[in-house]
């Protein structure tokens, strides 16, 4: 356990979407008064009580954090409907976690991001003042891949404008609106336009998200390409990548994987915070 003590409690909380909705969300604060205030976006089709994400956010408690971690429109127990919901309502969303926890905790100074929550914290952060840092989990380094994949699971997407399908033992309805807001925003221009510093975490061996998403994040953050960062030509750099050999893309098959992302984090953290 870090030195800055255990979990003291956990606080379930509502704030409003900005479309008439209400969002749930659980914040973990530490036993002490906290250091800094962070963020938590989960992975699509996910919720603010899969076990990482749960054991991320009380394991950054229990080293100083208060960490809001939040449902998105029409999942987990957010109001909504999934249907209705895209990256934009996503990032929307995320900048009212980021308002709420402003008005009642701490101005959020870090983002953390699992998969396609990833996407949405590189979109948003560098419209968010108090920001100073993001942290990616197996995130895209486009949100195109993925209207691509929903439409070859059901081409009637595209045909009908709606249809199901099943992601983790659930079925969810993906309409054409959501693939073509997916298909309409560009990773590319946010980073080279981006100030902020960003960690990611991505494991070789992702059975979801290849390895090379990571890469060209690194690329477009280090304003360069994908060779220029692999030999190491100098190049500005906002971020740094943390390869997690053997972990799968939910970080559930070993427990000691979040381990290991929760004290990198930190440890990134303190040494970005000494830098201001």
């Amino acid at each position: 356990m870090d030195a800055s003590g255990p979990l003291r409690r956990s606080e379930r909380v509502t704030f409003a979407d900005g479309s008439g909705h209400l969002l749930a969300g659980i914040v973990d604060l530490p036993a002490s008064q906290p250091t800094a205030m962070a963020v938590f976006a989960h992975c699509f089709t996910c919720s603010k009580d899969i076990k990482a994400t749960v054991r991320i956010a009380r394991a950054l408690a229990s080293r100083g954090f208060a960490v809001l971690r939040f449902d998105f429109m029409g999942l987990g127990d957010s109001a909504g409907s999934f249907a209705d919901s895209s990256f934009t309502t996503n990032c929307q969303d995320l900048r009212q976690a980021v308002q709420f926890a402003a008005a009642n905790y701490l101005p959020p100074s870090l983002l953390v991001g699992h998969s396609f929550g990833g996407a949405a914290c590189l979109a948003v952060a560098e419209q968010i003042e108090s920001v100073r840092g993001v942290a990616t989990i197996a995130s895209p380094s486009d949100t195109q891949h993925l209207a691509a994949l929903l439409e070859r699971m059901n081409p009637a997407i595209a045909s009908a404008g709606q249809g199901e399908v099943t992601i983790g033992g659930r079925t969810y309805t993906i309409t054409r609106r959501m693939l073509d807001d997916f298909r309409a925003f560009n990773m590319h221009d946010t980073l080279q336009a981006f100030s902020k510093q960003v960690l990611i975490f991505h494991s070789p061996g992702d059975e979801t998200l290849r390895f090379g998403h990571a890469l060209r994040l690194l690329a477009a953050l280090t304003r360069g390409s994908p060779e220029r960062v692999q030999h190491h030509h100098e190049a500005h750099s906002l971020a740094s990548l943390i390869s997690l050999p053997g972990a799968d893309h939910l970080l559930v098959n070993r427990p000691a994987d979040i381990d290991y992302v929760v004290a990198m984090l930190a440890t990134w953290w303190q040494r970005l915070h000494q830098s201001y």
